[in-house]
C-alpha cells in the first residue's frame, strides 16, 4: 500500500519544502523526487541510506548527487502520511541544529493543527 506525502504549508499557505526544490537544477530535483517516490512506496520500511532517524519522530531522507548532500526532514503523523517538513544542502558532518529546531517547530505546529482538524471531525458526526 503506498503512502501519502504531503509538505508542510505556513499559515499564508505557502511551502518552504517545496520552494526550495523547485529552486534545484531540473537534474538534482529529479533524483529528490525518486527518493520522496520511494518514500511513499515503502513507507517506513524505507532503509538506510535513504532514510534515517534524526530525533523520536523526527526522519531525515538522505539524497545525494554529485557532490552535493541533500537533507529533507520529515515525520510520519497519525493519519499514515508523512509531511514533509524542511529541506536544505547539507555541507556539515552533523544535521545543524538551526535545522532541526525549525523542523521540530514545524512539525510541532503541523501536529496542533492535525489534532484541531480531529476534534473539528469528530464534533461533526
Amino acid at each position: 500500500m503506498a503512502w501519502e506525502v504531503d509538505v508542510y504549508k505556513e499559515e499564508d499557505g505557502s511551502s518552504p519544502v517545496e520552494c526550495y526544490l523547485w529552486s534545484l537544477p531540473e537534474k538534482h530535483l529529479g533524483k529528490l523526487l525518486q527518493i520522496i517516490e520511494m518514500l511513499k512506496e515503502r513507507g517506513p520500511a524505507l532503509p538506510f541510506p535513504y532514510s534515517s532517524q534524526i530525533e523520536g519522530k523526527l526522519r531525515e531522507l538522505r539524497i545525494q548527487y554529485g557532490n552535493t548532500d541533500y537533507r529533507i526532514l520529515y515525520y510520519g503523523n497519525r493519519a499514515r502520511s508523512f509531511v514533509l517538513l524542511h529541506a536544505f544542502n547539507k555541507r556539515t558532518e552533523k544535521t545543524p541544529a538551526r535545522d532541526k529546531q525549525l523542523a521540530l517547530k514545524r512539525m510541532k505546529i503541523d501536529e496542533q493543527r492535525f489534532e484541531r482538524r480531529l476534534r473539528h471531525e469528530q464534533k461533526k458526526k
